[in-house]
């Protein structure tokens, strides 16, 4: 499919998903990770393995940046055998808005079958990672939003890491500005993640990095109070996966459904005609955050079409 340059425009033609070696020019009114959403549900299922050079804007307020879907969506591509040496998502550039001049290297391997999952016990947090990263501005706001996050984070968990990653010259792109991301990791291998921006340059008013610590360790507490195996941004990857999986039960345990899921499970159903099975758990008692949503569904059997039995 092609965009037109107004963005109300689509051309489509149909046919298999070739992948093979690509480069593409992102553009600079969203983030690559508005793109790798899309290619992380299809590539799996192209005639070639599938590496792609996007170029333009890393980290943004609006989409998931790389390094979120680097650390929450990849590891849950491993879950239904899409496991291989060959998957991989890297930083080279890093690009802040408006101006962009970040690039990002996926690749993928191809998947002739997606295998089902029983995905329903997230186990307990046991570590927090993350990195503060800044580019054309000072290396020691890094240091600040560090400091200012683990002043919080500290009080629940001693385990917390937090790298910083300040790069210069070229690698560092078009525009100034930084920002967080956090990953709390369970014992079952669940990744849950929050992240915050600066402002772009020369909109809004100047963003404290202080500011910017402290309300990024909140929103990690608070995707972990709604908690589930998967966290909000890779709901609808999950459930994609699950209902393209071979003919066989799935199941995943989720916090409170967003927005996005919800009319996403309308689409499901729309082209797949598949139905989840939808019940609410509550683990008030147990100290495991707010509700949860126990999904099930029987995964429609899809092959790759590209790849032949042998």
């Amino acid at each position: 499919p092609r965009m037109g340059v107004s963005g109300t425009t689509l051309y489509y033609q149909p046919g298999l998903l070739h992948g093979g070696s690509l480069e593409h020019d992102c553009s600079e009114n969203r983030s690559i990770g508005y793109y790798l959403e899309s290619l992380l549900c299809l590539a799996p299922f192209m005639k070639h393995a599938l590496r792609i050079v996007l170029r333009g804007i890393t980290n943004d307020q609006i989409d998931p940046s790389v390094d979120v879907l680097k650390a929450t969506a990849l590891p849950l591509l491993k879950r239904f055998g899409i496991d291989s040496e060959e998957l991989e998502l890297k930083i080279i550039r890093r690009g802040m808005p408006p101006k962009g001049g970040g690039e990002v290297i996926f690749a993928c391997p191809v998947k002739k079958v997606l295998k089902p999952i029983q995905y329903i016990d997230p186990g307990k947090i046991k570590r927090i990672r993350g990195m503060a990263y800044s580019v054309r501005v000072s290396p020691q706001i890094a240091n600040r939003m560090v400091d200012s996050a683990r002043s919080i984070l500290n009080k629940f968990l001693p385990d917390i890491y937090i790298h910083t990653d300040h790069m210069k010259g070229t690698s560092s792109g078009k525009s100034p500005g930084f920002g967080l991301f956090l990953v709390a990791e369970t014992t079952n291998g669940t990744f849950l993640s929050a992240e915050l921006a600066s402002n772009p340059q020369g909109q809004g008013a100047a963003v404290l990095p202080e500011d910017l610590g402290v309300n990024c360790a909140k929103l990690l507490l608070e995707e972990i109070h709604r908690g589930g195996c998967v966290d909000s941004i890779n709901q609808s990857l999950i459930l994609l996966l699950m209902t393209l999986g071979q003919q066989d039960v799935s199941k995943v345990l989720l916090g409170p459904l967003s927005p996005y899921t919800i009319e996403f499970l309308r689409h499901l159903r729309s082209y797949f005609q598949v139905m989840f099975k939808i019940e609410t758990k509550s683990f008030e008692d147990e100290r495991k955050g707010g509700e949860k949503v126990l999904m099930t569904c029987v995964g429609i059997g899809f092959s790759n079409l590209s790849k032949t039995v042998r």
